[in-house]
């Protein structure tokens, strides 16, 4: 994948681990500080495509967040643990000012069929999420939650309707910089 070796060649990491989302397919890749996947899963994602946050969703209840403004932003985040809202739970908090978290998939509302769209062929039905990004609990809980405790990590979610330099800028530039180099 492009961007994970451009993460591990620039160090943009910041020797953390890093997990790049590619909305497109609806997977997640975890990588280590180094840049080794260490594995990779479908997710699900906010119901609306688009590859930014409302102004004040992160503010709103859940209730009063309209189908339009239930996205999985696209960049670049510094994400860490901490509290759920509302709850006890631990979250990795990818970008908390939009309250985009990542956590085990959601099976509440058993008409959503989550865990049957996890398991699908495809990512067509990944969309479900008010715009957070739900895993599988075994994955959460196996590879995402000992990568990012303690130390939190970069998180990079690649865009579905912007460019990749627009969601990424230090991704264009440095990939720029080498082709100019190079000719």
């Amino acid at each position: 994948m492009e961007v994970a070796d451009w993460v591990a060649a620039s160090g943009d990491n910041r020797g953390l681990p890093f997990m790049v989302i590619d909305k497109t397919t609806a997977q997640v890749f975890v990588y280590g500080p180094e840049g080794q996947l260490r594995g990779e899963t479908p997710a699900l994602l906010g119901i609306a495509k688009g590859d930014h946050s409302a102004p004040g969703v992160g503010d709103r209840e859940l209730a009063d967040i309209p189908v339009p403004d239930r996205t999985t932003p696209a960049g670049r985040f510094m994400a860490h643990y901490g509290p759920a809202i509302g709850t006890t739970e631990n979250v990795l908090w990818v970008d908390y000012e939009t309250a985009i978290s990542m956590h085990p998939v959601v099976t509440s509302n058993p008409k959503e069929h989550r865990l049957e769209r996890l398991k699908s062929t495809t990512p067509d039905d990944n969309r479900i999420t008010f715009g957070c990004i739900n895993v599988a609990p075994a994955f959460y809980e196996d590879l995402v939650r000992p990568a990012f405790t303690g130390t939190g990590g970069v998180v990079y979610i690649l865009p579905e309707t912007m460019s990749l330099a627009e969601a990424l800028p230090a991704f264009q530039a440095q990939t720029a910089t080498a082709s100019a180099q190079s000719r």
